[in-house]
């Protein structure tokens, strides 16, 4: 299904950012999409890739900071069976799978550097190995990269390449934060409460003071946060949907969230309180989750499997 192009908004920043897609989409250049966290990166490349004349072929997304150096060479080129210790059956990678459609690089900045000169020779070349194999692979593939970060400032840090920037940033695209295209914030809302509605059946309507408190916050997490909030919302209401001001999750008897600091409750289940701690990390480091994983000393890929187990029980965290 194609994706439609009220799925980025109704704002001017919205429309503009329609007009990108739109010119770059016939292209087969090269995209880099550069925006905050919860921005909804990946919609704009399904976008892309979904107006290409690709869009018949996969379209295949892999996150580069969840990715293990020890295996990210795996993942994105495959293996044959035997290359390494558990390699039980070959194994196509992400370049394979996608081809000769669309791969999806999300987080980009944060591959590590060994693979950023493998991958930059793919690009160049069209052509890889699979780890322990000697045939040589030809791939046909457009590439659409995102960050969550200035590419600028992680090239003059030292962390990524400037030629593979160059290379990925052919048309660039900046997905503007949710506080700066102010209507589109109550057009999100209305959007996600109609497809619980739908979902679930039921005819719940926003309060009018509710609309009023979500259109004056910040939104630091974005879109992600914004359908959070509405979904947290509709499960606690009967009839009207009233929201109060963002974090209300972590109010009450559970945990609280004041001025950066976390307050738990005595006798909060370990779960709940690693959810929590979590969360209220993220949205404080506004949805970076680089920054996250360094603040709760974890590895970003155990960030993202937390996150993903959240998800999974019922504590959505992706942007539609």
């Amino acid at each position: 299904m194609t994706t439609s192009s009220n799925s980025l908004g109704c704002s001017p920043a919205a429309l503009e950012l329609s007009h990108a897609i739109v010119k770059a989409a016939p292209t087969d250049a090269s995209v880099l999409i550069i925006g905050e966290s919860g921005t909804g990166k990946e919609v704009v490349a399904r976008a892309v890739h979904e107006r290409s004349a690709r869009r018949d072929a996969p379209f295949v997304a892999v996150n580069c900071g969840a990715i293990t150096p020890s295996l990210a060479e795996s993942e994105l080129f495959g293996h044959e069976k035997g290359s390494f210790t558990g390699a039980s059956s070959t194994a196509m990678g992400c370049f394979e799978r996608a081809h000769p459609g669309t791969l999806f690089l999300d987080e980009v900045t944060d591959m590590p550097l060994t693979m950023q000169v493998q991958l930059l020779r793919v690009l160049e070349t069209g052509q890889y190995h699979r780890v322990g194999g000697s045939e040589l692979r030809s791939v046909n593939l457009r590439i659409i990269a995102a960050t969550n970060r200035d590419p600028k400032e992680v090239v003059l840090g030292g962390s990524f390449r400037v030629d593979l920037l160059y290379r990925l940033a052919v048309f660039p695209i900046r997905v503007p934060p949710l506080r700066e295209r102010k209507p589109d914030i109550a057009y999100f809302a209305q959007r996600f409460l109609d497809e619980l509605n739908q979902q679930e059946k039921t005819r719940k309507r926003f309060s009018p003071q509710a609309l009023e408190r979500l259109e004056n916050y910040n939104w630091p997490g974005n879109v992600r946060e914004l359908k959070n909030t509405v979904t947290r919302a509709f499960i606690l209401a009967d009839d009207v949907v009233d929201i109060n001001p963002p974090n209300a999750l972590f109010r009450g008897a559970g945990p609280e969230i004041k001025h950066g600091f976390l307050k738990i409750p005595v006798g909060t289940p370990l779960n709940t309180a690693q959810r929590a701690i979590i969360m209220a990390t993220l949205d404080y480091y506004a949805g970076d989750k680089r920054r996250t994983a360094l603040a709760l000393g974890i590895s970003p890929k155990t960030l993202y499997n937390r996150l993903e187990r959240f998800r999974r029980a019922s504590e959505p965290t992706e942007v539609v």
